[in-house]
């Protein structure tokens, strides 16, 4: 069986894949699709990061470990989807949907990040374990894991013995591996002889590290440990780096400011929310008429794609964990438009085809062909426009950018892919063929070759 014959059926399961997958992947919609402080509320904190003595300059390094603290101590507070991004080389901001006390988050924001070791007891170590265990399988009641989260944010520390070491004494701590090619945390002290009567007199027992009183890692020490050391552990790669982050957040003590802050109420949220949607619909209803007036079936076949564009860009909100924010928005409606303006591209080629005398079916094989040059035009410059805007762009142009860019490309999919699929497939059956479906009148069939004559 040729190519020829399994192409259509082919396409045919390639579609009906990507919209089962759509649907899949945005149910439920109110769990899937994020929305920004913007659309339902919440605070947006600006900070500033300052160089201190130790830290004389504030590097990307630097920018990410205290992010890494921001992130942690902002869950502490169970904001959910915290969005936390970096602006500039010395900023960070901070957004917070839905927040209920943006005053306390203000106030832990501004907190200083502390490092503490404790000698641990192996039973509490053992115990703290686990509890990370627990915490990390989402399949377990969420009782259960409410209580191990307890008891790794302050139980361990407080069962433990008393502070031995801080972070302020730690100089630096990089992710490696050992000589066993096992990934490992190496760390470097300020005071070496101090650690090394620590780590001396502590031979055999478990040094806990612990971050804003949270449980980290308890490793065995297994010998004195001057300027520098290792600490072993079943760790991942990922992890190694994660630890690393900690231990030189908890290190370097970076001043933060807040020099912006931004409180929007959920009810202006919400209003703006419903306002966006209703000026989207209406303006896709609009676009859906205007091209069935227009262009009768191929309109309406548009039409059809349109729709399933519109779920896969909401399959990419879903996948990504983007955040929609009215900007994203903005890029979401403004990508309809490029869709629907390749649409009419091909199908005035078509027109115009058939005002050459061509048949149905090779004016619509010219037709796509022809005009695939200026619809990928048009779409390309618009994608590296919107992938500059999202490299350097900040804040909600970033969200603005991101639907823009990912729209443009599935626009371009669905022009020439599913719309030519859902007229080829029309076409190339003698189905609904009439020149009338397509916009023109019998009488104007070859209306220009008979000109030229």
């Amino acid at each position: 069986m040729s190519w020829n014959n399994l192409k259509t059926p082919f396409k045919a399961l390639v579609i009906i894949a990507v919209v089962a997958l759509s649907i899949w992947s945005i149910l439920p919609i109110a769990q899937k699709i994020h929305l920004g402080l913007d659309l339902q509320g919440g605070s947006r904190l600006l900070l500033q990061l300052y160089p201190t003595e130790e830290v004389p300059r504030i590097t990307t390094q630097v920018q990410a470990q205290t992010r890494e603290v921001i992130d942690r101590r902002i869950n502490g507070l169970g904001v959910a989807e915290p969005s936390i991004s970096n602006v500039g080389t010395d900023r960070i901001l901070v957004e917070l949907p839905n927040v209920k006390n943006p005053d306390e988050a203000e106030r832990v924001l501004k907190e200083v990040a502390v490092l503490a070791y404790k000698i641990v007891p192996p039973d509490v170590a053992q115990k703290a374990t686990a509890a990370l265990t627990v915490i990390a399988n989402p399949s377990l009641p969420a009782k259960d894991r409410a209580a191990a989260e307890a008891y790794v944010a302050n139980g361990a520390y407080d069962a433990s013995g008393p502070v031995v070491y801080s972070g302020k004494d730690l100089k630096a701590a990089q992710a490696g591996f050992d000589t066993s090619g096992q990934p490992n945390v190496l760390f470097q002290t300020k005071d070496p002889s101090r650690f090394g009567k620590l780590t001396t007199a502590n031979i055999g027992k478990l040094l806990g590290i612990f971050l804003d009183h949270r449980f980290v890692e308890a490793p065995q020490i297994q010998g004195a440990i001057f300027d520098s050391g290792e600490i072993h552990g079943t760790f991942t790669e990922e992890q190694t780096v994660t630890l690393a982050n900690e231990l030189n957040a908890g290190a370097l003590p970076v001043t933060t400011k807040i020099i912006e802050k931004e409180t929007i109420g959920p009810t202006l949220g919400k209003i703006d929310l419903v306002q966006s949607l209703r000026a989207s619909m209406l303006g896709l209803g609009l676009v859906l008429l205007f091209m069935i007036v227009v262009y009768r079936l191929p309109g309406l076949l548009a039409d059809a794609a349109l729709a399933i564009y519109v779920l896969i860009m909401m399959a990419v909100l879903a996948l990504s964990h983007a955040t929609l924010t009215l900007p994203g928005i903005a890029g979401f409606v403004l990508s309809i438009g490029m869709a629907v303006d390749a649409n009419v591209l091909i199908f005035e080629r078509i027109k115009e085809e058939l005002w050459n005398g061509k048949s149905m079916r090779a004016a619509v094989r010219v037709g796509f062909q022809r005009a695939f040059s200026a619809v990928f035009d048009s779409h390309f410059t618009t994608i590296v426009g919107a992938g500059v805007l999202y490299m350097l762009g900040t804040g909600t142009v970033k969200g603005f950018a991101f639907t823009l860019f990912w729209g443009t490309v599935v626009s371009l999919f669905t022009a020439v892919f599913i719309t030519r699929f859902f007229v080829d497939a029309l076409v190339d059956n003698d189905v609904l063929t009439t020149p009338e479906l397509y916009g023109i009148k019998q009488s104007e069939v070859g209306i220009f070759a008979k000109a030229g004559t």
